[in-house]
Formats: structure tokens, sequence, C-alpha cells
């Protein structure tokens, strides 16, 4: 009995058993050129089997990759591309450095704080106010999408103020709920276009419905 444990490491699982038993009867072949051609019929396999490669930029030299690879780069053919080598292919991308500062208020995330460390170099007290105001009504809109409540505006305003260690004052007359309100008069708005867009194909059904009535009728 041949199970699969007992045969070669199936290398790209994407391509199946077959395959990777085709590449290594190729290995075998001692005629260079047969071999060659014998390579191109695989490439060509490995496409049909693989289709969404061919919306990858260069598709066929990802397949002659591949080749490679399952002959674990011990295949001599001429390929029509410059053939990599295990390093290069098995290279392990750098790792990406992590941000390590904290955000003291995870729900506002940490476009808010750039806005307020933004907002905190404006030398323009007019400017600085109203951007400290734009900065509040849209805390108070990421608060609400986040707790699903409404909130007070005196919250955000005081949490205005330890984001910017006091550097921030939003005026005590201002409304924080513009934005707010914007993004619920738009929810009820799609959601009214929505129910008009049901409504019709009730119509369109109690027409039908009529019709049958008359249809009696005249029997």
């Amino acid at each position: 009995m041949d199970y699969n444990s007992s045969r070669n490491k199936l290398v790209l699982k994407e391509y199946g058993r077959h395959v990777q038993l085709i590449v290594e009867n190729c290995m075998k072949e001692k005629d260079r050129d047969k071999r060659n051609q014998f390579a191109k019929e695989i490439i060509e396999l490995m496409g049909q089997l693989n289709p969404h490669l061919r919306n990858v930029e260069d598709f066929k030299h990802k397949l002659w990759d591949h080749l490679f690879i399952m002959s674990d780069y011990k295949l001599d053919v001429d390929s029509p591309y410059p053939i990599k080598k295990r390093e290069e292919i098995e290279k392990k991308p750098e790792k990406l450095p992590y941000p390590q500062s904290r955000i003291r208020f995870k729900h506002y995330g940490k476009n808010v704080e750039a806005l307020v460390t933004k907002a905190i170099a404006t030398k323009d007290p007019e400017k600085k106010e109203a951007f400290t105001a734009v900065i509040g009504n849209f805390m108070k809109l990421v608060y609400q999408n986040w707790s699903k409540e409404n909130v007070n505006d005196e919250i955000i305003k005081n949490d205005v103020r330890l984001l910017s260690k006091g550097e921030l004052q939003v005026s005590e007359n201002e409304d924080l709920g513009s934005l707010a309100r914007a993004n619920k008069q738009k929810e009820r708005q799609d959601n009214q276009n929505n129910r008009k867009g049901g409504g019709g194909g009730k119509h369109r059904h109690g027409g039908g419905g009529g019709k049958h009535k008359n249809f009696k009728k005249r029997r």
C-alpha cells in the first residue's frame, strides 16, 4: 500500500501530488532538450491549475519560480527568466517596527492624538480655537460610534483637556453635536431610501392583486 507518509514531502500543496511527481520525473530525464520541453509543458499545466495567478504581475515568472521550488532547486533546464537561488526565494522579510507609543484613550484612536498635537502647535489663537472645536466634534462622533450611546459634551471637553494636558480648551458654549447629528441624519436618510426601494416592490405586487379581482368580476 502506497501512503502519502512514505512519499516525498509535498512542497507546494496548491499544485498537488501529481504535479510534484511529474516534476520529479522531469528531473530524471537525461536528454536536455527533452527535459526543457518537459519543463515547458509542466509550466502550462501549472498555469491551468492556478488560473488566479494570471492576475499576478509576471505570473509566468512566478510559475517558473514554483517549478524550481518543487524540484528543490535541482532541476537543470533553460529558464526564460533568471533562476533565483534558494536564499533569494526563502529569504524572510525584515520585521516591521511596531509602534511603541501608548494610546491614552483607545476609543479615540491614534489619529485624534495626532490632531491634538497639531492643534497645540497652531500659533493663531482663532484657528487654534476653531481647530479645537472640530476635534471635540470628531471625538464626540467617535465616542458615540464606539459606545453606541449618547455622551455629555462635558465629558468630551474634559477629555480634550486631558489629551492636550491643559493646552486646549473647548469653549463652554460650544455645541459638540454637529458631526454626530449629521451622521444620524445620513443614517436616517439611508434607511428611508432603503424603505422606499422595498415599497416599490410591494406596490407592484398590490397592483397584480387588483387585476386578479377585476378578472373575477368579469367572470
